[in-house]
């Protein structure tokens, strides 16, 4: 099956975490892999689709937050979509990305 995204993803190094939050639950979850469009998120127990979700995630330069929106859900994860984050943490973002490659 053709892969239809836009920014290909990018396997995260192990023992890569992030927090986030829906509107009444909060959680820390492994990251499986990342590109400047989303995230899939291993979790057992995910939000339901069209979720909004509250993301921080550590990087190397610093603290990114950003607004997702739960695309699809697994067993065992969670595809997620960027929806908002601020210019700064973009770059700090792409930045971390870029040097996974």
């Amino acid at each position: 099956m053709k892969d239809l995204r836009r920014y290909a993803r990018i396997r995260s190094p192990r023992g890569t975490f992030l927090a986030w939050q829906t509107a009444n639950k909060k959680s820390v979850s492994r990251l499986e892999n990342a590109g400047l469009g989303g995230l899939y998120i291993r979790t057992p127990e995910p939000p339901r689709p069209g979720a909004y979700i509250q993301l921080l995630l550590d990087v190397p330069a610093g603290e990114v937050r950003a607004r997702a929106v739960v695309l699809r859900i697994e067993a065992g994860g969670m595809a997620v979509k960027f929806i908002a984050m601020q210019p700064e943490a973009r770059g700090r973002f792409a930045r971390w990305i870029k040097s996974l490659v």
